[in-house]
């Protein structure tokens, strides 16, 4: 479905979710901490035990993620909201003519 959005609408979308900050702004260990997060069904202890990492780790981790983007990852909705403005944008970076 993403795949039929014209490129316009979807940096639209991108720049209205991550009005704080770009996407840009997440490090690789963000990146996968995240992938991680949703790997394991927003749950918290099993991605701290999966990431080899304290659950206050992670979950400072998930609060930084809120401060840079507005995003809990921890609520189910705004966590959709994330998937799918990484699917978009990782749509937009392997298109380059699209962008």
């Amino acid at each position: 479905m993403i795949y039929h959005l014209p490129t316009k609408l979807c940096e639209m979308f991108l720049n209205e979710i991550f009005r704080k900050e770009s996407i840009e702004v997440l490090d690789q260990e963000t990146i996968i901490t995240i992938q991680k997060f949703f790997e394991n069904n927003l749950n918290v202890s099993e991605t701290s035990r999966k990431l080899y990492v304290h659950r206050n780790t992670l979950v400072y981790r998930l609060d930084k993620i809120y401060k840079l983007t507005g995003l809990d990852l921890r609520n189910f909705d705004d966590a959709i909201v994330f998937k799918v403005a990484m699917m978009v944008k990782r749509y937009l970076v392997s298109n380059p003519t699209k962008i």
